[in-house]
């Protein structure tokens, strides 16, 4: 938002305080300035006046210039196309230093004597207005011929750029902004210049608005004749300085400058645009098929508060209007259609000045002065809407600032922002928020106001005060697991890595994920490409192992403990994996040819980080990522929480990666429980290998369970390590496993170690009929 100290002074007497101070006290009251910019016009222009104009004899483009400057009357030549007889204009002096080492001598042109230059508003270092020199007139002080430029104070200004956040609409206009500066100065409004030049009819006998009932936006219209129109430089100016002016576009320069004045959004239709009916002019104000609230001539002319169209400047005759619609109405829409907006969108989302009779006052008092005629009377359609009310307790209030201040203070300090206070009994204030307070919610909101008005820096410290006992709950014993996890990940070569809980729903869509329901999507996403709640991390964890690719990191290894949504919005934790490339570094080992990771490798990764689990074959798979003969279940005590899987090549090639893993697991699963030690045997413990044969539509979790049933102490451990297919065996296969037993009180004999043999046997003939090779 850009606001100078001149225009300010339109609205507020602050010819007394220093723009230092402004900016100080725009900054202790939540108006972060961003810049500060002094627009100075140099020494030695002066204001002149042309008296005569004539061809250069030697140069078609040339004219010779007899300028009056008050005490003298000197020559110039000029080359500007719009120089003209009677023209005030701005006369850089013999001497004048314009900048860059650019000083005004005394010189021949084309054998002409010239003694100044008449100047163009960019070589005075003022922002450009058009191609030609700076025209003067009366708004910018009175005209004095000889004058300094420099002690005229509206031209010679100073540029403040405020950083306002996005629930500060109220502050998006030069009012906005003396509304706060009044309250904290406790300074009065200017009363405002209500005369205005009327035409001899009134807007019923020209101009008919046809609006339905069902419309959102508060409307009002006003028509005005531009016939005689002519925008004053103080005002071409100053749009110019917050970048909008437009040359050759009076009628949108100054709607432009009242919508930046006031707050009120602001557009005009040509007269000639509109549906004519015997003497009549009409428009229409209706919704389109997407709801939105359209005004209708001849075309749709506008979409109110999302769009405007260029004016054309057709005919004399205009039709003006103001528009206020509800910012988060309006914001709910847009996001919903996903519709084009135009730069009107951006001020109308944040918040308008809902007083748009206001605006339009504003704007007849400034056109009319132009030379426009305004029509009397006007066309309103404006709903009337009970103000939000809060009951807001002063004792609260100041629990939460943490300091007593004086009802009668909170009362005042309320007041000057806007808000109607009714004192009530037991301290109590009935408070009315006004319309253009739309982010005024709850008694946190009303105590902010008090806090930003006083200045935090008034606040007074206080040391804090914590009593805090020695307790344990599920944050803690989480936080606790949480970071054991994260040391265990990067012990094993995983580098952790944070992303946004969102993620694109047409990638997660495209790759077969769930996404969370319609109804119960982001409003206003932050960018286009995080649209969504992300319901996995892995879509994340993929596109940082190609971001890492692209930079020529050709083997990563990631992590990440976070928040996933299911499609009903409900949160649960994850822990995810990826890892991507080889498995080692180049090393003199391996020739410098390191293997690419593989699926038990990264599978003993994650058991080293997560603790036991067990894996099996997954039978249903309902992502796209999941490779389909590389992929596993994961299982912590029989109950599955998770799968580790090859990702899927055509994920792979879409992000250019090579062979990559993936692993995701329920964060709450994981066990945390703490671990006892107990004594180690120290007896000789031997390793047997018993093959068998099995059907090859036997999974192996059922040989597993079977030998677990016996619960027999001297089989330390037993893993499958081979699997032997022929054609003798036809349906079945030949499975080794390798078992390692040890007893914790002897050596065990061969008799022990044939019996423990034995009952292996016996059970897995029993409950599986399977037996030796």
């Amino acid at each position: 938002m850009i606001i100078t100290k001149n225009w300010l002074e339109d609205f507020i007497d602050i010819s007394k305080i220093s723009v230092e101070e402004i900016c100080k006290t725009l900054n202790s009251i939540g108006l972060e300035v961003d810049s500060v910019e002094n627009l100075c016009v140099p020494s030695k222009v002066v204001v002149g006046k042309v008296l005569e104009k004539v061809k250069h004899p030697e140069a078609d483009k040339l004219n010779i210039c007899q300028v009056d400057l008050g005490d003298k009357v000197v020559q110039i030549v000029c080359g500007a196309k719009n120089v003209d007889v009677n023209q005030y204009v701005p006369i850089a002096t013999i001497g004048c230093d314009l900048g860059n080492d650019f000083i005004i001598k005394e010189a021949k042109l084309r054998g002409v004597e010239s003694n100044g230059m008449i100047c163009s508003s960019t070589e005075l270092g003022l922002p450009k207005l058009n191609d030609g020199i700076l025209v003067l007139d009366n708004s910018i002080g009175e005209l004095v011929l000889g004058k300094e430029l420099k002690e005229y104070p509206k031209l010679n200004d100073s540029v403040i750029e405020i950083g306002l956040t996005a629930n500060r609409g109220d502050c998006l206009s030069i009012y906005g902004i003396v509304r706060e500066l009044s309250a904290f100065y406790s300074l009065p409004l200017l009363e405002l210049d209500k005369q205005i030049n009327y035409n001899e009819f009134g807007i019923g006998q020209v101009f008919e608005i046809d609006c339905e009932s069902c419309v959102d936006a508060s409307l009002s219209f006003k028509a005005v004749n531009f016939e005689n129109f002519k925008l004053n430089v103080l005002t071409k100016y100053r749009t110019a300085i917050i970048g909008k002016y437009q040359d050759n576009n009076d009628i949108k320069n100054i709607l432009t400058y009242v919508t930046h004045s006031t707050g009120v959004i602001l557009n005009a239709y040509s007269k000639e645009k509109t549906l004519k009916n015997n003497n009549l002019s009409i428009l229409h104000v209706k919704k389109d098929e997407d709801g939105f609230d359209n005004i209708y001539g001849m075309e749709q002319l506008s979409k109110i508060c999302v769009e405007q169209k260029d004016i054309e400047l057709i005919g004399n005759d205009f039709i003006i209007e103001a528009s206020y619609i509800n910012p988060e109405l309006i914001s709910k829409k847009v996001f919903d259609k996903k519709i084009k907006t135009g730069d009107v969108y951006y001020k109308a989302s944040r918040g308008s000045e809902p007083n748009i009779e206001f605006g339009m006052d504003y704007l007849a008092n400034l056109v009319s002065k132009s030379g426009a005629l305004v029509y009397r009377g006007s066309e309103t359609f404006i709903e009337d809407k009970e103000k939000l009310t809060l009951d807001v307790s002063t004792k609260k209030i100041n629990s939460i600032i943490g300091q007593e201040i004086p009802k009668i203070e909170i009362e005042r300090i309320l007041i000057s922002l806007g808000f109607e206070v009714k004192d009530t009994v037991d301290n109590v204030l009935a408070i009315k928020i006004p319309y253009y307070r739309h982010d005024i919610k709850n008694v946190a909101d009303v105590t902010e106001e008090i806090v930003r008005i006083i200045g935090i820096d008034n606040i007074i410290s206080k040391p804090l005060e914590i009593d805090e006992v020695n307790r344990v709950n599920k944050t803690s014993i989480d936080l606790i697991k949480k970071n054991k996890l994260r040391f265990k990940a990067i012990e094993n070569g995983f580098f952790e890595t944070l992303t946004y809980v969102f993620a694109s729903k047409e990638n997660l869509e495209k790759y077969g994920f769930k996404t969370v329901k319609d109804e119960l999507e982001l409003i206003n996403p932050i960018v286009k490409e995080l649209n969504t709640y992300r319901t996995t991390m892995l879509l994340n964890l993929v596109e940082a192992c190609a971001n890492n690719f692209k930079i020529g990191a050709r083997s990563t290894a990631f992590f990440e403990i976070g928040t996933i949504f299911d499609e009903n919005r409900k949160e649960s934790k994850k822990i995810s994996f990826i890892q991507t490339g080889s498995i080692e570094q180049e090393e003199i080992q391996n020739a410098g040819k390191p293997k690419n990771i593989d699926f038990f490798s990264f599978a003993k990764k994650i058991l080293n980080t997560v603790g036991k689990f067990d894996l099996e074959a997954m039978n249903i798979i309902d992502n796209l990522f999941i490779h389909p003969y590389q992929n596993a279940n994961v299982l912590i005590d029989g109950k599955v929480v998770g799968f580790i899987s090859k990702l899927h090549p055509s994920v792979c090639e879409d992000y250019d990666l090579g062979d990559t893993f993936i692993a995701e697991i329920d964060f709450e699963a994981i066990k945390n429980d703490i671990i006892k030690t107990t004594s180690y045997s120290k007896f000789q413990s031997s390793k047997k290998d018993l093959s068998i044969i099995a059907p090859k539509s036997l999974e192996y979790k059922e040989i597993k369970k079977a030998i677990d049933s016996l619960n027999n102490k001297n089989i330390k451990q037993f893993n499958l390590i081979d699997v032997y297919n022929d054609e003798k065996l036809g349906e079945n296969e030949s499975l080794t496993i390798r078992f390692v037993l040890q007893n914790d009180e002897k050596t065990m004999e061969e008799e022990d170690i044939t019996t423990t043999m034995n009952s292996i046997l016996d059970v897995l003939n029993q409950k599986l009929s399977i037996g030796l090779r």
